[in-house]
């Protein structure tokens, strides 16, 4: 940060701050869900396909018609559907979270294809409520950022204050044991998926809200982007280690690192370099951290 104000001034500004804040949220939402996932040592590699299966069709039901607030609540209603999917299919069929998320992703990509027939979904998008989402102000902050603060807090208490977040702990930390003490298992991973799904549709909620559109290609990638925030804040992929604290240090850390890259003028292409590199050696601080803990 330091290195990126010498070089550029313009970066410590309060107007260039709130912009960083207000570009963390997409991901700080889906960062959130993601949390909950890797704490119990799964991945979620469908989020970016929630996000745009469901930020479609929400948008295609307000151009037929649908008042806002109903198609905004069935967004988040179908995130959390579609997250639930992938948790029964992971607690009840017994399979690999990474198995069933990488093949849900390309089914939801594929029906938000089919949904928007390769198009974006434009039509009545530009309605004042609909953009204040993405781009209105609250007492000088954008609203995105004060709804994902409030966002933060109830899962901040949610993991960490209640019996829930426990088990979240505790099925990470070890599964059988877990079992043994009484924690409803299938209940809690379904649970969780779920979390996550609602996460991404709110978070494409507010990409549809700044673009005026849905595109069928929104979220792409973005799954990588949640991953490394977690891990960046410290939460362990093999799972029972980790904060909500962190992993929004995780995400403003990716945020600034964009925001710095493009202030000083490097190149796009450089920019997925030198992020690549940044989650590479994330992971294997993880990794050599596991391995100290267990000397």
């Amino acid at each position: 940060m330091i290195i990126i104000t010498v070089i550029n001034p313009n970066f410590l500004t309060t107007n260039n701050l709130l912009n960083l804040l207000l570009q963390v949220t997409a991901n700080g939402f889906i960062a959130f869900g993601m949390t909950f996932v890797i704490l119990t040592s799964g991945i979620d590699l469908s989020v970016g396909a929630i996000l745009a299966l469901s930020s479609a069709i929400s948008a295609g039901l307000i151009s037929q018609g649908m008042p806002l607030p109903l198609a905004i609540l069935f967004a988040i209603l179908l995130g959390g559907f579609l997250g639930a999917i992938n948790g029964v299919l992971v607690a009840y069929g017994k399979l690999a979270p990474f198995i069933v998320t990488l093949a849900t992703q390309m089914v939801y990509r594929g029906a938000t294809l089919v949904f928007t027939n390769g198009n974006p979904i434009t039509k009545h998008m530009s309605g004042f409520f609909l953009a204040y989402i993405g781009q209105g102000y609250l007492f000088g902050i954008p609203f995105p950022v004060i709804l994902m603060a409030i966002v933060f807090i109830i899962l901040y208490v949610l993991l960490h204050k209640t019996a829930f977040g426990k088990s979240v702990y505790a099925l990470g930390g070890n599964e059988k044991a877990a079992y043994i003490s009484g924690v409803k298992l299938n209940k809690v991973k379904v649970i969780i998926y779920t979390i996550s799904g609602v996460m991404s549709a709110l978070s494409g909620l507010i990409i549809t809200s700044r673009l005026s559109s849905a595109t069928p290609q929104a979220g792409s990638g973005y799954e990588m982007y949640a991953i490394a925030a977690v891990v960046l804040g410290g939460t362990s992929l093999m799972g029972g280690k980790g904060r909500m604290t962190g992993t929004i240090i995780g995400v403003l850390i990716i945020g600034v690192l964009n925001n710095g890259l493009n202030i000083i003028g490097v190149s796009a292409f450089w920019q997925q370099v030198i992020e690549g590199i940044v989650i590479l050696i994330a992971v294997l601080v993880d990794v050599l951290r596991n391995k100290t803990s267990k000397l």
